[in-house]
């Protein structure tokens, strides 16, 4: 049985994260994407020691893409992970309620989100209703590569996880335990070709979790 998240770094908790994806990718995952409801009902009680923050892209299951069964991870999926304050309240709720000790931000090639925001800056043209908001919130990371340069796409994806990772390190109810190493908050990229999760490389530096 997996260590209750109490006992599990951050380090510890990334590196399983990182492991389920390499059987994922590798095609020998544990537990064979079993969604039945007997295996939902061994579960038992939820001991998560991952909160993953990722894409509503339909081709970027969580839970599949990193070998995880019921109960070892929480998900949330919004379009190009923007964050609202459900969100952030949902993942202060896991830290603080469920010990959780490792966020990941997940980013993915592709992304249709950012896409879009490419498009609604380089036009002038912003999407009216609550897709407005989804384009407002990636705004500043398209803004900061410019929509002049041939890479905007890729590289606004990049930006973009990153400063969502910024948003949460600073979040009222997250930044005592980041700043202590009881909490490590992650970005990473999920190669839609590949199937493989990277850590950014800001992230396995500067940003390195505390073990």
């Amino acid at each position: 049985m997996p260590s209750p998240p109490a006992a599990r770094s951050p380090r510890a908790a990334l590196a399983e994260l990182l492991t389920g994806n390499r059987r994922f990718v590798s095609g020998q995952p544990l537990h064979g994407h079993d969604v039945t409801a007997a295996a939902a009902v061994a579960s038992g009680d939820q001991q998560p020691y991952a909160v993953v923050l990722g894409c509503i892209d339909s081709r970027v299951p969580l839970e599949a893409i990193f070998d995880q069964t019921f109960g070892s991870i929480c998900v949330i999926r919004t379009g190009a992970h923007v964050l609202d304050r459900a969100v952030c309240g949902s993942i202060e709720y896991v830290v603080g309620q469920l010990g959780v000790r490792l966020v990941m931000v997940l980013g993915h090639e592709r992304c249709g989100a950012v896409g879009s925001t490419v498009d609604a800056v380089r036009t002038g043209r912003r999407p009216g209703g609550a897709l407005g908001y989804v384009v407002d919130r990636i705004t500043p990371a398209v803004r900061e590569v410019g929509v002049a340069d041939p890479a905007v796409h890729p590289l606004a994806i990049r930006r973009h996880v990153r400063r969502t990772v910024a948003v949460l390190r600073a979040d009222d109810l997250l930044a005592d335990r980041v700043a202590t190493g009881e909490l490590a908050v992650v970005g990473a990229l999920y190669d839609l070709a590949t199937g493989e999760v990277t850590l950014l490389p800001a992230e396995e530096t500067r940003n390195r979790p505390p073990g």
